[in-house]
């Protein structure tokens, strides 16, 4: 083989040689740009994750936050309710309590708002506007009831507000030291009359002779006063001729 030849393929093994090296190092790069450009993309995802993260977690501390004022708002509505019905119950189960002072002593009474709640609201609205204050006890009967709540000492009778329903049907019985209302032949017209039942009086109850008288109340201090008031000397009309008056009414409960 001659000189020219021989040069010429060594210098061709030479080139072929540089040719796969330079292919070998392409190849091997390309592994270690996707490598790293992976490591960058993870990181960017990792990043991306961590905001997403810190979001979700502002997110559930507004919530949160929320409930917690939410949940605090439901407990001082309940701790309000728990207060409303301990009040209730210390108020002998919720029923209020006055006292009639009269001229001959007080009369305690608990009224009986479960069973009569419009004749019990009827009266306290009377209280409320002091109606009752000055007025007396204009007809008495003893051994059956004293009457009260509508007249003044000079016997004119006082404007009274709406006639109410007749609450006779609510159970209630005229038993001795029991209040009911006062009306007239007509069932739903009571106003502002009351009567105390000085003795058991079943024949107004509601069915035994007509309709009956609401029962709302009944005496639990005073019975003594309601006897001296049912032992005074009447005239006509069962009319005290010794005044009985009704100093005030309070509602002490």
């Amino acid at each position: 083989m001659n000189m020219g030849l021989l040069s010429y393929l060594s210098s061709k093994k030479l080139t072929d040689l540089r040719y796969v090296t330079r292919i070998m190092a392409i190849v091997l790069l390309i592994p270690a740009i996707l490598f790293v450009a992976g490591c960058k993309q993870d990181q960017t995802a990792q990043n991306g994750t961590a905001a997403d993260t810190q979001e979700a977690v502002t997110e559930s501390n507004e919530q949160s936050q929320e409930m917690q004022s939410t949940k605090t708002s439901d407990e001082a509505a309940k701790t309000d309710e728990m207060s409303g019905d301990d009040k209730a119950a210390e108020n002998k189960g919720g029923n209020p309590v006055v006292i009639i002072k009269t001229s001959k002593g007080d009369i305690k009474l608990e009224l009986d708002k479960e069973n009569a709640p419009i004749t019990v609201d009827n009266f306290l609205a009377y209280i409320e506007d002091g109606f009752y204050n000055g007025t007396i006890f204009h007809r008495v009967i003893n051994n059956f009831m004293v009457q009260g709540g509508g007249f003044t000492p000079d016997m004119q009778q006082k404007p009274t507000n709406a006639p109410i329903k007749n609450e006779a049907d609510n159970g209630l019985k005229n038993e001795r030291g029991t209040i009911a209302m006062a009306r007239t032949g007509v069932v739903d017209s009571a106003t502002s009359q009351f009567f105390i039942n000085h003795v058991d009086n079943a024949f107004l109850d509601h069915g035994l002779r007509d309709y009956g008288y609401a029962v709302f109340g009944k005496v639990v201090d005073g019975m003594d006063v309601v006897d001296a008031i049912a032992v005074v000397e009447t005239g006509p009309g069962d009319v005290p001729k010794e005044q009985v008056f009704i100093e005030s009414v309070t509602v002490v409960e």
